[in-house]
């Protein structure tokens, strides 16, 4: 079994503050200099350093889906780009560890010179910072840039890796490419600008930390604090029963006509610490959007060992080396260019993540929860806004119902698992965009039953004030969510559209993409967390 006492614990403590302050700083920075809602309001971004070599050292509490997939990015960047002093690379292409289309990524390297640290015999990289954020619109078929697509050519401008900043200087050829192919401009020059700022945030309190603490000391610190992230997760590992457990789990469908699409996952541990997920046996790759890449797959698997640790560790690469993820090429959890992946950044992320909770129960049943609500609930609309005479594209995800667990009852309306978002703000929306919320509430009794009730899933109205197009991606709506220990299912999510006060709502499938008249009422009901005992 690794051991972990020869780690100093006061510095690992120190180092892990000192180093993820930065990522944090560079989110708040984010959020405060955003222009859209999604990111200032709902905080749909994320942030992260790496050191010289591409390794994770830090990341702030942010979005797990995003973060998980960053080290995948910045692996692929750094052989395939030029780096040299004042560039930040812009990057959402799925080929280079990207998500979804609309989370844009902006990776900055970070140098010092003698002349800044005289320990240094030459200009040197001491490593990296990059943020991601999500742009409520980056062109597509639909407004919000998460449509019915059946190829990523639907889902909005692919951006390979391109230099945004060169030499500090702004390249704003590119910055006017990215904006004009969004419908909404503005906000994708305020909200990229927001990026920029982040970065620069985070190359400056680099710097001056190294410089505070010498060279030599950042790399050791940093490497002690990898080495300790990676001995914890291994001790933790090693005290689950060597062995190895399956379970399959089902994506309702894919909006093209598959239904049922099956998520399979062995678990295999080692006694030595070592974990391995094999998804072989998962569906091929579908039509729809619902297909993940293998940064989203990798993603959620790091962020449910991450989940394991019973104590406050460094959040870096050290936590990601035990793990080893097998993910057949041209299946729904590692789909092949130019395959749809809108939706995969997004829902199935979430059901990989439920499969491999209910493979991983065996191994601990004694801490592992009942599924959550499994889905983002992504409500899109957009369209002309003909109060305020300009294009708007509204963005959110919609919390639900937690899995309870052998602790307790699963928490209510909350976000779960790959996403960590906040609502946006009901005056900040109606101020915003031309949308009344009519009611916004707890969906009573939506969780499931068993000795500890699963969390309950929300209910949330929203009225058009002008034509806009509708778009519901959306899973659960079919299969409920499972309970463990013999507790019930969450109710499963519910989509309802209805065109004129006069007229009864309808039913609307899990996956919806139309234009709907002013004064049209889209409500979601959120699924609810499944019963433990």
């Amino acid at each position: 079994m690794p051991r972990t006492h020869r780690f100093d614990p006061i510095q690992i403590e120190v180092w892990r503050n000192l180093l993820s302050a930065i990522a944090e700083e560079m989110g708040a920075t984010l959020e405060r200099t955003a222009y859209s809602p999604n990111i200032k309001e709902r905080l749909d971004h994320s942030c992260a350093l790496f050191d010289a070599h591409g390794e994770l050292l830090a990341q702030a509490a942010h979005i797990p889906v995003h973060l998980g997939a960053m080290p995948s990015m910045i692996e692929a960047l750094r052989p395939a780009v030029r780096w040299q002093p004042g560039d930040m690379w812009l990057c959402n292409d799925p080929r280079y560890g990207g998500t979804h289309l609309p989370d844009l990524t902006l990776v900055a390297p970070v140098y010092l010179s003698p002349k800044e640290l005289p320990t240094l015999k030459r200009r040197t990289l001491i490593g990296y910072v990059a943020s991601r954020a999500h742009h409520a619109d980056i062109g597509g078929l639909a407004p919000g840039s998460l449509p019915l697509s059946t190829t990523l050519f639907h889902e909005g401008l692919v951006i390979s890796p391109v230099r945004l900043m060169e030499r500090g200087r702004l390249r704003t050829e590119i910055q006017e490419l990215v904006c004009s192919n969004s419908r909404t401009p503005s906000e994708r020059r305020g909200d990229l600008s927001a990026q920029i700022s982040a970065n620069e945030t985070g190359i400056r309190r680099l710097q001056l930390l190294v410089v505070q603490q010498g060279w030599e000391a950042f790399q050791q610190r940093c490497r002690e604090n990898i080495e300790y992230a990676s001995a914890v997760v291994r001790n933790t590992l090693s005290t689950l029963p060597a062995g190895t457990s399956s379970a399959t789990d089902y994506l309702d469908d894919d909006g093209n006509g598959a239904t049922h699409i099956p998520i399979r996952v062995t678990i295999a541990v080692t006694e030595s610490g070592g974990i391995t997920f094999d998804f072989t046996g998962s569906a091929p790759q579908v039509q729809g959007s619902l297909n993940a890449t293998e940064a989203i797959t990798r993603s959620a698997c790091y962020y449910v060992v991450r989940c394991l640790m019973e104590e406050e560790i460094p959040t870096n690469s050290g936590c990601n080396a035990p793990v080893t993820v097998i993910a057949p090429q041209g299946t729904v959890v590692n789909a092949l260019f130019p395959a749809a992946v809108a939706a995969g950044n997004v829902e199935t992320s979430q059901r990989i993540v439920d499969t491999i909770l209910k493979a991983l129960a065996p191994f601990a049943p004694h801490r592992v929860p009942s599924a959550s609500q499994g889905t983002m609930n992504n409500l899109l609309i957009g369209g002309w806004d003909s109060v305020r005479q300009r294009a708007f594209a509204y963005y959110e995800t919609l919390a639900g119902g937690i899995g309870a667990s052998p602790q307790g009852e699963g928490a209510s309306a909350m976000h779960s698992h790959c996403t960590n978002t906040r609502n946006t703000p009901i005056e900040a929306l109606e101020t915003h965009y031309p949308l009344r919320v009519v009611e916004y509430r707890i969906a009573e009794g939506s969780g499931g039953s068993g000795k500890h009730r699963g969390g309950e899933g929300l209910i949330r109205k929203v009225e058009l004030l002008s034509e806009a197009h509708v778009s519901l991606i959306t899973e659960r709506r079919t299969l409920a969510p499972y309970g463990l220990e013999g507790g019930g299912e969450g109710e499963v999510g519910r989509n309802q559209l209805q065109i004129t006060l006069e007229e009864p709502s309808t039913d609307l499938p899990a996956k919806y993409s139309e234009l709907c008249p002013t004064g049209s009422v889209v409500t979601v009901q959120t699924p609810g967390g499944g019963g433990w005992g």
